[in-house]
């Protein structure tokens, strides 16, 4: 590898470390067989290990870190005073193929930032794809980032090639981005959303590919005054129109010479946390925002429990439940049982009552659980109207040793 190259590869993977929507899960099996080359698993791309027993992963770059676009959040705006490099398709497939022989990397993730224009741009990252595919026979997984306002045609283009596209919404809502990204569109980047929903449901109707892996999109937290409610609302209502297989949330970061509407400090980075837990329960927990919500304050999530505690703190009427007749729906709501230890306990509960023992064993978060919890041994009298029982629940912070 050139010095040219390794210098680029330097700028541009550096440069792609602030887009966290870079997951490769969702992908379908796929084996490049003697002809091509790489594979995926059903959990998204291979689980490789090297020699030395670390798990090999995407190679994660941007095309260019050159932009026509000054959105104020970003480090890679046009005023931004960084170094910047850019490169062509056929050094990002050379890249990509020569990490894969090297089983340095599982697969690729490619965004960029837009040169000569939003076609141009996304018309280059399709061919990056469409080139390891077509030309070099790979099988391995690969996520584009799709630019919105780019041609429909062209983001159709990259679908065919890509396991899953992204489209970053950035702001949680239209007046955010309009405010500190004035030359996008919140409604546009919604309507390809859109467009490329309508063709992936198309395409598993007609067993034909594109972007089998779904999409995915970002949204930045604390870069503007958006309460953690009025996230989760946004977040709600793209999974629900959209089909999106994940949001992901990516805590501001302030950036050299940063306008002056923009937060001094980063939030607290427990706050993405408790966004990603509270994501989890809005997905697969059936619980609602307004739920979620108001076991914090003023619109912001409990930054010291985890969002599921702290509902059940505050629905304490609702508890303790007996585990071996309680519902699913109800038997998710209850603090350290997770989905799988619930459907364990639904299936040994048609043999056995089960006694607080058995729930142990099933269940990884009976410390947690117990409060909450009847068992055919375990009749907890008044424990969830315990004024301390947030303090007992919750392992206060303490000093690691060093010996």
């Amino acid at each position: 590898m050139d010095e040219t190259l390794i210098d680029k590869l330097g700028i541009l993977a550096d440069a792609a470390k602030y887009d966290a929507s870079c997951a490769s899960s969702g992908a379908k099996r796929r084996q490049g067989g003697t002809e091509g080359l790489g594979s995926t698993t059903g959990a998204g791309i291979c689980h490789a290990y090297t020699p030395d027993g670390r798990c090999v992963s995407l190679l994660k770059i941007l095309l260019t870190n050159y932009c026509l676009f000054d959105c104020a959040y970003c480090i890679n705006r046009r005023s931004s005073n960084v170094r910047r490099a850019r490169f062509s398709v056929d050094e990002v497939v050379r890249l990509t193929i020569g990490f894969y022989k090297r089983n340095c990397i599982e697969g690729l993730f490619l965004s960029s930032g837009i040169i000569r224009s939003p076609d141009h741009t996304m018309e280059q990252m399709m061919l990056v794809a469409r080139t390891l595919r077509r030309d070099h026979g790979f099988a391995g997984y690969i996520h584009l980032k799709t630019i919105p306002e780019a041609s429909p045609w062209l983001i159709e283009q990259a679908g065919l090639w890509a396991d899953r596209l992204s489209i970053n919404l950035e702001l949680p809502s239209d007046l955010s981005l309009k405010a500190f990204a004035p030359e996008k569109d919140g409604a546009s980047i919604k309507a390809v959303m859109g467009q490329v929903n309508e063709r992936i449901v198309e395409a598993k109707e007609e067993r034909r590919r594109f972007s089998p892996a779904g999409q995915s999109t970002q949204m930045i937290v604390g870069a503007d005054d958006a309460t953690d409610r009025s996230v989760l609302e946004t977040s709600d209502t793209l999974y629900r129109r959209y089909g999106l297989r994940r949001v992901y949330y990516s805590a501001f970061s302030p950036i050299p010479e940063a306008s002056s509407a923009l937060p001094v400090k980063a939030p607290p980075l427990q706050r993405e946390n408790r966004l990603y837990q509270a994501d989890w329960l809005l997905r697969y927990y059936g619980f609602t925002v307004e739920e979620i919500a108001a076991g914090g304050d003023g619109g912001m999530l409990d930054l010291g429990i985890d969002p599921k505690l702290a509902w059940a703190l505050k629905n304490r009427a609702r508890f303790p439940i007996d585990v071996n007749r309680a519902d699913r729906e109800l038997l998710l709501r209850v603090p350290g049982l997770g989905a799988r230890a619930v459907d364990k306990i639904i299936s040994a509960r048609r043999h056995n009552r089960l006694r607080l023992e058995d729930v142990a064993r099933l269940s990884s978060g009976l410390k947690r659980a117990r409060a909450f919890l009847i068992a055919a041994d375990h009749h907890p009298a008044g424990l969830t109207d315990r004024l301390d029982l947030r303090q007992k629940l919750v392992a206060p912070p303490r000093q690691l040793s060093l010996f």
